[in-house]
């Protein structure tokens, strides 16, 4: 995989990841936003993952910083219907005591260059929980423009769309 980040190293998730992704949706502040999660649980969603790698060639990443080895969280790009339609979506999520350094913004331009480049993709959506202030604030600082409001298994979400650079 190519380096898209600088300070980040970015590793397709796969079942190795499992207690790393288990531990940062244990995070109290991530909880908030993604619920409770079991071991069995993480495992099955890593595998879906790693499938989507192996079948899509694209899914979300492990975040680890470069210096410290530390993960700082997941993100990246997966395919998914969303409004009705096969996209591209981007999304990231962070152990607390990374929010506010920049960490979200960075894993968000990798993916778009993942997206723009190696996937030739016309256009790439992101979405968050309406409420979601900080993660609307990164969506539009990647250039991302708020297209509408919508339900997303029952939740008022934001959907952003970002088409292709000329």
């Amino acid at each position: 995989m190519p380096n898209l980040s600088a300070r980040l190293r970015l590793e397709p998730v796969a079942p190795r990841h499992a207690a790393d992704l288990l531990a940062l949706y244990r995070d109290p502040a991530v909880a908030e936003w993604y619920g409770r999660w079991t071991r069995a649980a993480i495992e099955r969603e890593t595998r879906r993952m790693a499938r989507g790698w192996q079948i899509d060639g694209v899914h979300k990443w492990m975040a680890y910083d470069r210096v410290t080895g530390l993960c700082v969280g997941r993100g990246g790009l997966s395919r998914a219907v969303v409004d009705g339609r096969d996209r591209l979506e981007l999304g990231w999520v962070l152990h607390r005591r990374y929010w506010g350094r920049g960490f979200a913004t960075e894993i968000g331009r990798a993916g778009l260059e993942f997206a723009f480049g190696p996937l030739d993709a016309d256009e790439v959506v992101s979405f968050t929980e309406r409420r979601n202030r900080r993660s609307r604030a990164v969506m539009e600082r990647l250039g991302f423009h708020h297209t509408k409001n919508l339900l997303i298994e029952g939740v008022g979400c934001a959907l952003y769309e970002l088409r292709r650079p000329r």
